[in-house]
């Protein structure tokens, strides 16, 4: 099976009322611990690649590691560009074999933000591929997206109708209150759902995308803390919120934290209670199987896409 866009996905999952887990990848481990999960629940998957993960991993052998995940699972599989911030990427991405990417012009004025997600929509579209958009600015720290508190903004819904139909995009990212990293509430975790309904009746049937939707599992973040971390408040959004808006307009929810944290809380205490061991398949093998765990969480517990490939 090839790689797929999300165009179907989206319909059966906003028809269904429940959200495709959109997965950070790095490495093989995780690509791994993912798709296992992924197979055994028969959920649909977005792979997602930030510009960081690129950089890292080099896009030639992450390309190489999801067709081999799809070889695997025969899953439908879609291959996302996370925050692309630039056209020049977008395009990079696309010649290189993904079938969505985003563009983040949330940063530029409105009529900006419009231009370049327009000329990134038609080169996409020409090449049957599908974009992300995004309006509002998420608070937070995710590889190169660095946003303060003070710089980051509710999507206006007053502007949601005009930008999608200037852009063409296909889903829409908004901000609602999640944000980017670990620490995302300094008190009550809240969300304006307020937005996402008034979005929802402005544009019916449309896909919407929550970014930074981690819930910071306390588990690992008592791991990482125990085992030498130091993550004090560190504090995700509710997963009953997170279940509430897959059930409204949001088909896509984005999950990179609770990754890292259960991957590094797994490390972390591998290597506290076996400090002379220095076999990398020794300590990646559990990392690799928690990422499987939690990802099988979310499916289950809190997307609601299992049994939906």
């Amino acid at each position: 099976m090839p790689l797929v866009t999300t165009t179907e996905m989206f319909k059966k999952a906003y028809a269904g009322g429940y959200a495709i887990g959109a997965f950070n990848v790095n490495n093989m481990e995780i690509v791994q611990g993912i798709c296992e999960a992924g197979n055994e629940l028969n959920a649909p998957l977005i792979l997602q690649v930030s510009k960081g993960a690129r950089e890292y991993a080099n896009p030639i052998y992450l390309k190489k590691l999801v067709e081999a995940a799809l070889e695997d699972t025969g899953l439908p599989i879609c291959l996302h560009l996370d925050h692309g911030d630039s056209f020049e990427t977008c395009v990079s991405c696309i010649e290189g074999g993904f079938t969505s990417v985003m563009i983040d012009g949330s940063h530029l004025p409105f009529e900006e933000n419009i231009s370049l997600t327009r000329r990134v929509v038609q080169y996409a579209h020409d090449h049957g591929v599908v974009v992300e958009g995004e309006l509002g600015r998420l608070a937070g720290v995710e590889d190169e997206v660095k946003v303060s508190a003070e710089d980051s903004s509710y999507t206006r819904p007053e502007e949601v109708q005009e930008f999608v139909d200037k852009t063409g995009v296909d889903s829409l990212a908004i901000a609602i209150g999640t944000s980017h990293g670990a620490f995302k509430f300094s008190g009550e975790p809240k969300l304006r759902f307020d937005i996402l309904e008034k979005v929802a009746e402005i544009l019916p049937g449309f896909p919407i995308v929550l970014h930074g939707a981690s819930s910071v599992v306390p588990e690992y973040v008592k791991m990482i803390n125990e085992y030498g971390g130091d993550l004090p408040g560190a504090q995700g959004v509710p997963e009953a919120m997170l279940r509430k808006a897959a059930e409204m307009a949001v088909c896509k929810i984005n999950i990179d934290s609770d990754l890292r944290l259960a991957m590094t809380g797994t490390i972390r205490k591998f290597f506290a209670q076996n400090p002379s061991v220095f076999d990398p398949r020794a300590y990646l093998g559990p990392a690799r199987e928690a990422i499987k765990q939690m990802v099988a969480h979310k499916i289950k517990d809190v997307l609601g896409c299992e049994d939906k490939a």
